[in-house]
């Protein structure tokens, strides 16, 4: 199944880091994208991207893992022509992840 059946997600940025929270729809379903939804697996889904360092934290209270992605941002939003440079559609992206 492909994340996004599971949970939404946030971006937003600080410089060439990004930001990216998932959180799921049902708190029940926190332990399944807590084992899943690893620093391992995210770091290969965006190994294209991400160059840095990706460290995870967990709330559990409210259901959510929140990734914080160094070297994401092809040197930060007013350093980059991307057309995403805040990297708001990563998000998205990861939502196509399998879990």
């Amino acid at each position: 199944m492909k994340l996004f059946e599971l949970a939404h997600s946030r971006t937003g940025d600080k410089g060439d880091i990004s930001n990216i929270s998932v959180i799921a729809y049902r708190l029940e379903d926190y332990p399944y994208l807590k084992e899943h939804v690893t620093v391992q697996k995210v770091r290969e889904f965006f190994k294209d991207v991400v160059h840095g360092e990706v460290v995870r934290y967990e709330l559990p209270n409210i259901g959510a893992l929140n990734f914080v992605m160094d070297n994401a941002l092809g040197g930060g939003v007013t350093r980059s022509l991307n057309l995403d440079a805040h990297g708001k559609c990563l998000c998205s992206y990861l939502g196509e992840m399998d879990v």
